[in-house]
C-alpha cells in the first residue's frame, strides 16, 4: 500500500494546529464569555485548555496507531462499531459546520467595519463564495496559511502589549460576576475555541517522527494558544468595565480602536476577516468530507460519496454542508451556535478518551501506536469526568445538543445503515460473542485453507506477542503425544482492511514457518503451520478448534498486565464454550522440565490437570509433586487426612510421585512461594466470568506471579472428564 511522504516537521504541526484554533474563538467569543462570567474569562480559557489536554494526548495516540484512518470518525467506528461511527460522524459533521457558522458570523461582523452592507447578507455572500471555492477544488489555499497565521499572532501580541498601559485593577472586581457556576458555564462555552487542536492528528501519516513530533506539536500549539487566549481576555477585562465589553461580538476591534485609534482598529478588523475566512473555509472543507467518507462506508446514501466528474470534489456533500451552515446562521443566535458546537466537541473528546481505554484493554494486534498517552488510564478517566462536568455546567442545552445528534443518528442507523454493513468494531469483536455459537464457519484467509474436517490432537494459537513461539509449539508437541499439531498464526487486521489486500507474508511469519518446518523434521512429528488473516480473532480460534476436532487448544497468556483495567485473554469467555480442553501457558524461560508441581482444587479440572502432569512427566522424564492448599487454621488431623488422599493418587507412567500440603494465610502467596522449587506449575483454570474479568481471580494471579513456567488447564464443558 502506498503511503504519503513524511515531510511535516514540528514547526509545520504547530502552524497547522494553531491555524485550526485561531479565529472566532479569540475575535468573537470573549464578548459572549464576559456576559457569562465577567473578568474571570481568562480562567475559563485556562480551565478549558486543561480539560482538553487528555483528549489531545489520546488523539495523538490514536493517530499514530491509525495514521491513514481519516480522522476521529474512523477512530470511533473502528473501536465501537458502525452505530457509534454513524452517531459520531454526524456529530462531528454538525459540530464542524457549527464552528464554521460561528466563524462566518465573526467574519461578517468584522467585515462590516469596511462595508455598509447589512450583516446577514454579507455573511451569506461569503458563504456562497466559500462553497463555490470548495466545489471548484481550490478550498486549500495553503500557501497563505502561514502568512495569515503569522500576521494574526504578531498583531494580537502587539495589541496586547500596547493595551497594558490602559489596564486597570478596578475593572477586575468582581472577578466572577456569576460565581463558580458562571465560570463553569464559561469554561464549557469557550471549549470550542480549542476544538482544532487535534486536527493535525488526521495527517499523522505525513509527519516526521510522529511518535515525537505529534504530541510535542499538539502540546506546544495548545500552550501557545492558551497563553494568547488568556492574555488577550485578561487585557480586555482590565481595559474595559464588564458591562461595556459584555456582548460585543467584535471585541478585538473595540480594543484596538480604543487603545490605538481607528487606523489600527481597521487593520485588526482586516486581520480578523482574513483569519476567519481561512477558519470558515476549513470548516466547510473538513465538514463536507464526513458525509463523503460515511457514504463510502455505506452508512449514508451513496450520492454523498460521488465526485464531480470535472472538479473531482464531493459536490453533493459540499452543497449539503453549505445548506446546513445557512440554516444555522438564519435560525440561531451566535451564543447558541458557540454552545452547541462546544457541547458536540466535549462529547467527541470524551469518546476519544474512552476509545483509548477500549483499545488498550482489548488489545487488537493491529493497534500499535508509535506514541502512547502518559498516565494511562488516569489521564483518560480525568478527561471523561471533566467532560461530564462541563456538560453538566451547560445544563439542558448540552442534553439538547447531544440528543439532537444521537437520537437521529441511532434512528438513521437502525432504519438505513444497519443492513448495509456487517462490521462490529473492536468492542463488538472482543466482547461477548453469541454469534460464534450460532455460526462457527472458518474465517476468510489469504494464505492457506484448512482441509475439511482435518483432525489434529493439539491446536497451538499464536498471536504475535509470545515470549517464545518455539517453546509454546514444543509444549503443544508434548501435549499431542505424537499426534498431529496444528500451528495457527493469526494476523489480525482492522475491519476496514480487505483480507485479500494482505498480499505478502510478513517477515516474522516467514521466519516462523521456517522454524516450524525445521522442528517437525528434527522431532519427526507431524506439525502443520497455517497463517490466518482475520478481522475477528475469537471467530478464528473457535472455528479452527471446531474444524480440526482437536483435543487441546493451547495459547499463551502471561497473566494480568500491570496498569490494565481488565484481564484480557485472546479467547476470553469462549473457554466455557469450546468443545476441547484449553491449556494456557506462561513461559518463564525454563527449557528443561525436571520437576512438576500440580495443584488440585477439588473441581472438574483436577482430573485433566493430573493426567496432563502425568503425561508431561513421562515426556520430560520428570518427577511430579501433587499439592493441595489448606489454611493455617486447618487442624492437624485434617491435614494428615488430605495428605493421605493425595498419596493415594497413582500414576500409570510417572516413576516418581510425591504429595505435599501447602499451608499459609493466603493461597496465592503460599503457592507462589512454593513454585520457586519447580520447573512447571500445573493448575486448573476457572471459568470466565464478568467479575473475574474486572477483579481477577486466584488462578490468574498465580499465573502472573509464579516463579516457574505455568500450564493452566480447563476441561471442556462438552466432554466427560
Amino acid at each position: 500500500m502506498q503511503s504519503l511522504e513524511r515531510r511535516l516537521g514540528l514547526f509545520s504541526i504547530i502552524t497547522i494546529s494553531i491555524s485550526s484554533m485561531l479565529g472566532s474563538g479569540i475575535f468573537v467569543l470573549p464578548g459572549i464569555g464576559f456576559e457569562t462570567t465577567g473578568p474571570s474569562l481568562f480562567l475559563a480559557f485556562l480551565f478549558s485548555a486543561i480539560t482538553i489536554l487528555p483528549a489531545a494526548m489520546s488523539k495523538a495516540e490514536l493517530a499514530t496507531a491509525m495514521p491513514t484512518s481519516g480522522g476521529t470518525y474512523i477512530y470511533i467506528e473502528r473501536t465501537f462499531g458502525p452505530l457509534a461511527g454513524t452517531v459520531a460522524g454526524l456529530g462531528l459533521f454538525i459540530s464542524i459546520l457549527l464552528k464554521a457558522s460561528f466563524a462566518l458570523i465573526g467574519l461578517g461582523t468584522y467585515f462590516i467595519v469596511f462595508s455598509t452592507l447589512p450583516l446577514m447578507p454579507t455573511i451569506m455572500i461569503f458563504l456562497g463564495a466559500i462553497v463555490l471555492l470548495n466545489i471548484f477544488g481550490v478550498g486549500k489555499v495553503s500557501s497563505m496559511l502561514t502568512i495569515i497565521l503569522g500576521i494574526s499572532l504578531v498583531s494580537l501580541a502587539i495589541l496586547a502589549g500596547m493595551s497594558v498601559s490602559s489596564w486597570e485593577q478596578a475593572n477586575m472586581v468582581p472577578l466572577m460576576t456569576n460565581g463558580w457556576d458562571g465560570l463553569a458555564s464559561a469554561t464549557a462555552l469557550v471549549f470550542v475555541s480549542f476544538a482544532g487542536v487535534t486536527k493535525v492528528a488526521a495527517i499523522a501519516e505525513e509527519v516526521k517522527d510522529p511518535e515525537k513530533n505529534l504530541p510535542r506539536g499538539i502540546l506546544l500549539s495548545l500552550l501557545i494558544v492558551t497563553i494568547l487566549y488568556c492574555a488577550v481576555s485578561f487585557i480586555l477585562a482590565g481595559v474595559f468595565p464588564t458591562g461595556e465589553i459584555a456582548g460585543d461580538i467584535k471585541p478585538i476591534f473595540t480594543l484596538a480602536k480604543s487603545v490605538a485609534g481607528s487606523w489600527v482598529g481597521n487593520f485588526i478588523a482586516l486581520v480578523a476577516v482574513l483569519t476567519m475566512v481561512n477558519t470558515s473555509n476549513a470548516g466547510i472543507l473538513a465538514g463536507s468530507r464526513f458525509p463523503f467518507a460515511m457514504s463510502r462506508d455505506r452508512l449514508l446514501p451513496e450520492q454523498l460519496g460521488k465526485l464531480h466528474p470535472r472538479f473531482l470534489t464531493p459536490l453533493a456533500s459540499i452543497i449539503l454542508s453549505g445548506i446546513i451552515v445557512a440554516t444555522v446562521l438564519l435560525t440561531m443566535d451566535v451564543a447558541k451556535i458557540a454552545k452547541l458546537a462546544s457541547a458536540f466537541m466535549i462529547m467527541i473528546y470524551m469518546v476519544e478518551n474512552l476509545a483509548v481505554i477500549v483499545l488498550r484493554e482489548k488489545r487488537p494486534q493491529w493497534y500499535k501506536p508509535g506514541y502512547k498517552a502518559p498516565l494511562y488510564p488516569t489521564l483518560q478517566v480525568l478527561g471523561i469526568l471533566s467532560g461530564f462536568a462541563l456538560l453538566y455546567a451547560m445544563g439542558s442545552l448540552a442534553i439538547l445538543a447531544i440528543g439532537s445528534i444521537a437520537v437521529p443518528g441511532i434512528l438513521f442507523y437502525a432504519l438505513y445503515a444497519k443492513n448495509r454493513t456487517n462490521r462490529k468494531g473492536v468492542l463488538g469483536i472482543k466482547g461477548k460473542r453469541i454469534d460464534l455459537l450460532e455460526e462457527a464457519s472458518l474465517p476468510q484467509r489469504h494464505f492457506n485453507f484448512y482441509e475439511a474436517k482435518r483432525a489434529a490432537q493439539v491446536v497451538v494459537t499464536l498471536f504475535g506477542k509470545e515470549r517464545s513461539s518455539d517453546m509454546l509449539i514444543e509444549m503443544g508437541v508434548a501435549l499431542a503425544h505424537h499426534g498431529d499439531v496444528e500451528v495457527a498464526s493469526i494476523i489480525e487486521v482492522p475491519e476496514q482492511t480487505t483480507l485479500q489486500d494482505v498480499a505478502d507474508e510478513p517477515a516474522e511469519v516467514r521466519s516462523l514457518r521456517r522454524r516450524v518446518n525445521a522442528m517437525a523434521l528434527a522431532k519427526d512429528e507431524q506439525i502443520t503451520f497455517d497463517p490466518i488473516v482475520s478481522h475477528d480473532v475469537a471467530r478464528s480460534v473457535f472455528a479452527i478448534s471446531q474444524c480440526v476436532h482437536c483435543d487441546w487448544l493451547l495459547t499463551e497468556w502471561r497473566g494480568r498486565s500491570q496498569g490494565a483495567l481488565t484481564i484480557h485473554k485472546p479467547i476470553g469467555w469462549l473457554k466455557s464454550h469450546l468443545h476441547c480442553n484449553l491449556a494456557i501457558f506462561k513461559d518463564a524461560g525454563v527449557r528443561y522440565i525436571q520437576k512438576i508441581i500440580v495443584l488440585l482444587n477439588d473441581d472438574r479440572n483436577d482430573k485433566v490437570a493430573l493426567e496432563t502432569a502425568d503425561h508431561l512427566a513421562e515426556v520430560n522424564k520428570a518427577s511430579v509433586t501433587i499439592a493441595k492448599f489448606l489454611p493455617d487454621s486447618t487442624s492437624a488431623e485434617v491435614v494428615a487426612q488430605k495428605l493421605e488422599e493425595l498419596k493415594g493418587l497413582k500414576f500409570s507412567c510417572t516413576p516418581c510421585t510425591e504429595a505435599t500440603i501447602i499451608q499459609g494465610e493466603s493461597m496465592v502467596s503460599s503457592v507462589i512461594a512454593e513454585t520457586v522449587n519447580y520447573d512447571l506449575f500445573i493448575l486448573g483454570s476457572k471459568a470466565h466470568t464478568f467479575k473475574r474479568s474486572i477483579m481477577g481471580a486466584d488462578d490468574d494471579r498465580m499465573i502472573a506471579k509464579a516463579a516457574c513456567s505455568v500450564l493452566a488447564v480447563h476441561a471442556s464443558a462438552f466432554t466427560n472428564n
